[in-house]
């Protein structure tokens, strides 16, 4: 299990979007179609459960308290005081919200895909504090992992039907000179939400293929952590230290899970992560 436990034992259908919140010392990530926001503090073992209305993609922390929501209709904000109201609604018929990352900015880049998964149905779009959207990527079909390189002048992204981790040029918001880091081969799975360490290599989820894999800024593969399920979704690093590589598993579409498919993951001391921003609103 390359020294892999289990933090959560869960049934997640879905789960996904491991994310650090260092201000309350604990880790978020969602169960998309069960709907559900969940949080894990490993000091103390408590869990927390929320519930949501709609399918939810992604939960990050804000720089004032509460949480921002990359749901189907749109991006929701969360107050400290539990309330729920609208950053920007925007709901498509088909379609919902998938995986989203915090630009060093401050900024929420929120991605889509279609229910169908049909072929350049999704977006990537940049949404400020203020709620102004503005489409990065367009016609992408899945759109998954995103993040930026210890300096912000890179940035990666995975479009998982595309079979790549892409690397861009990220300069004010914006991207330019999309090219491929690392091309997935054939039989090894989907890419799927990825975190970048504190040396700029690239750690991917492998969805179907039960590994998460690490690459350096080079693209070249250097560590493999094989594990016990199917379909890893995402990772990210976690922690006091940002040491323990957390990961999000699902079980949705398998006909035989694991036991441990749908459950958070963890594998301590993999390395050395860097602190994310929360959203500026």
């Amino acid at each position: 299990m390359s020294g892999c436990e289990i933090a959560v034992r869960a049934g997640a259908e879905l789960g996904e979007g491991p994310t650090w919140d260092a201000a309350a010392g604990r880790l978020l990530w969602v169960d998309i179609l069960g709907r559900r926001v969940h949080t894990y503090d490993p000091l103390t073992g408590v869990r927390t459960v929320r519930r949501t209305e709609q399918h939810v993609g992604a939960a990050k922390p804000r720089t004032g308290g509460g949480l921002v929501l990359n749901l189907r209709d749109g991006v929701g904000l969360l107050d400290p005081d539990d309330s729920f109201r609208w950053l920007h609604r925007e709901p498509v018929p088909g379609r919902r919200g998938n995986d989203a990352a915090v630009a060093p900015d401050g900024s929420l880049w929120a991605g889509t895909m279609r229910y169908d998964e049909a072929a350049g149905g999704g977006t990537l779009s940049r949404l400020t504090g203020e709620g102004r959207p503005s489409v990065v990527l367009d016609r992408v079909t899945v759109s998954n992992g995103t993040g930026w390189s210890p300096d912000g002048r890179l940035m990666y992204y995975v479009d998982s039907h595309a079979r790549r981790v892409d690397v861009l040029d990220h300069a004010e918001g914006s991207v330019s000179g999309r090219r491929t880091l690392a091309a997935i081969e054939e039989g090894a799975g989907f890419p799927d939400g990825l975190t970048v360490d504190a040396e700029g290599c690239v750690w991917v989820a492998l969805w179907d293929g039960g590994a998460v894999r690490r690459y350096t800024p080079d693209g070249v593969l250097d560590r493999v952590l094989e594990l016990p399920v199917r379909r890893p979704t995402a990772c990210a690093f976690g922690g006091a230290d940002l040491s323990d590589l957390y990961i999000t598993t699902a079980r949705t579409g398998l006909t035989g899970p694991g036991p441990f498919s749908g459950s958070l993951l963890v594998v301590p001391g993999a390395g050395k992560g860097i602190a994310q921003p929360a959203f500026a609103g």
